[in-house]
């Protein structure tokens, strides 16, 4: 049986990441608390924050800043949106 985490944002028991996302702390607290499904919602607005906002994820004021923002999105907290960016319709 796949393993289950209560999921901090989107607060129902939820299959779990297989693995931590990333090294360290923050990376085996996210394994622990977010589940797979939160998890590419944050990877899809992560993606639009990078492109929207022409990030340089070689340039560590922009890897902090997604930092600040990934934490504020699993916490519920309101987070940046990309400024003019539109949704594809379905």
């Amino acid at each position: 049986m796949a393993r289950t985490v209560m999921c901090k944002k989107l607060k129902r028991e939820l299959p779990a990441l297989e693995l931590p996302p990333f090294p360290g702390p923050k990376g085996e607290e996210v394994f622990n608390t977010v589940s797979k499904e939160a998890w590419q919602m944050w990877m899809s607005h992560q993606t639009t924050l990078i492109n929207e906002m022409r990030l340089n994820m070689m340039d560590m004021t922009a890897r902090t800043y997604l930092a600040e923002q990934r934490d504020k999105f699993f916490s519920g907290e309101e987070v940046d949106q990309a400024e003019g960016y539109v949704p594809p319709s379905e």
